[in-house]
């Protein structure tokens, strides 16, 4: 339970249905908290008779945004008004590895995705593991996501029916294997029939807004974060165009993403973005809108949902390769393990072939299939390594 509304309709849906449910918030100690508090007494974590040990009771203090003292207070508030124990798992810790996966990303000069990765880490895998520990058969969560089954009976994950909150494509992480203990109780309806069911179960959070920004970056400068973990990547370097010429210098090239227009500080007369970075030699590769097309790309640490040996040969699919983006057709072919040491372990790889070249296709961020016959099936995904220009 992170105290928001989603999360929050999802627990009372699951009591209705005779659940024996649980809420859990996660501490994750994000900057500017106070991370030796105890937690007060009036959030006070309940513990039951037969689940196990009680866990660390400490919550985060600081912040507006996911999962801050605010969220923790509301989530609280939601338990008490259904009757079901609390717990506040400290997961600070393991929280510490994504914002690390988050700097170290740009520093590389690629584009993370912090929160598909809390969820791959945390949320399906800490959080699964603490699950057990207590004797829950499941995790439910309030993300916009489907299960299905598949022709075997196995289960599968689906995108959710409310297509502008779609959250399937962070999911995409998830082992197999998991997706017989998870639940998600909202992904059958859409956000405005979420809030009508919040005000119909009488929760204090029914008009709560949705959370907008990275959770341990409440003020959005993710490149000021950046700074203060690696200062070395806070250096003068060349903007270059396409070409080779220098049409100007920037402060560090973890402050730009690929596709960005503005901040570039150039005056050449027409608009150019952000085609490519050189981490390496501190470089910016700006261009026409043009360059920005990429004809197919090949990602890592591949995530199979379904039996990866149907993409041994070049398969038709639907990639999606931003949150925001709209699936698009592509073909999709299983390639060799990537030849160094990815964040997750996960070695393999895939290569993506788009039917039409595509925009701002960015290193680091992942790229998720669909099924061409059932687009609302996700058959796994990947994270972008290299990109190919369109020709």
């Amino acid at each position: 339970m992170s105290g928001g509304v989603d999360s929050s309709v999802a627990a009372a849906l699951l009591q209705r249905d005779g659940w024996d449910v649980v809420g859990c918030f996660m501490r994750l100690g994000s900057p500017g908290e106070t991370l030796d508090e105890l937690m007060p007494a009036d959030v006070a974590c309940a513990v039951p008779s037969g689940h196990g040990t009680k866990p660390d009771v400490k919550i985060k203090i600081g912040h507006q945004g996911c999962c801050s003292i605010n969220d923790a207070a509301d989530a609280r508030q939601v338990a008490a008004k259904l009757g079901i124990p609390f717990y506040v798992c400290n997961f600070k810790k393991d929280f510490g590895r994504i914002i690390d996966y988050f700097v170290d990303e740009y520093a590389a000069g690629r584009t993370p995705n912090p929160c598909v990765r809390c969820n791959d880490w945390l949320k399906f895998g800490k959080l699964h593991e603490y699950a057990r520990q207590i004797g829950a058969t499941h995790v439910a969560s309030g993300h916009y996501a489907r299960l299905g089954r598949d022709d075997a009976g196995e289960p599968t994950l689906m995108r959710g029916v409310d297509a502008s909150k779609d959250q399937s494509y962070v999911l995409f992480g998830a082992p197999r294997e998991r997706l017989r203990e998870m639940l998600f109780p909202v992904g059958e309806m859409p956000k405005t029939q979420v809030r009508e069911l919040a005000r119909e179960f009488d929760l204090p959070v029914f008009d709560k807004p949705d959370s907008q920004e990275i959770c341990f970056v409440p003020d959005n400068d993710y490149a000021g974060l950046v700074e203060r973990k690696r200062a070395d990547v806070a250096k003068p370097g060349e903007i270059v165009y396409t070409d080779g010429r220098v049409v100007g210098e920037h402060g560090g090239q973890h402050q730009f993403t690929v596709g960005q227009r503005r901040g570039l500080s150039l005056a050449l007369g027409y608009p150019v973005y952000v085609v490519s970075k050189d981490a390496k030699n501190n470089r910016v590769v700006v261009g026409p809108r043009d360059m920005l097309m990429s004809g197919g790309c090949t990602a890592m640490e591949a995530n199979w949902l379904v039996d990866p040996a149907r993409f041994s040969a070049w398969t038709p699919v639907l990639a999606k390769y931003r949150y925001n983006s709209q699936p698009v057709a592509a073909n999709v072919k299983v390639g060799p393990d990537w030849p160094e040491p990815t964040p997750s372990g996960r070695a393999g790889t895939f290569h993506v072939t788009f039917d039409e070249p595509q925009s701002a296709v960015a290193p680091g961020q992942a790229v998720v299939l669909l099924d061409v016959q059932n687009p609302a099936w996700v058959l796994g995904g990947g994270w972008i390594g290299t990109t190919r220009p369109s020709e």
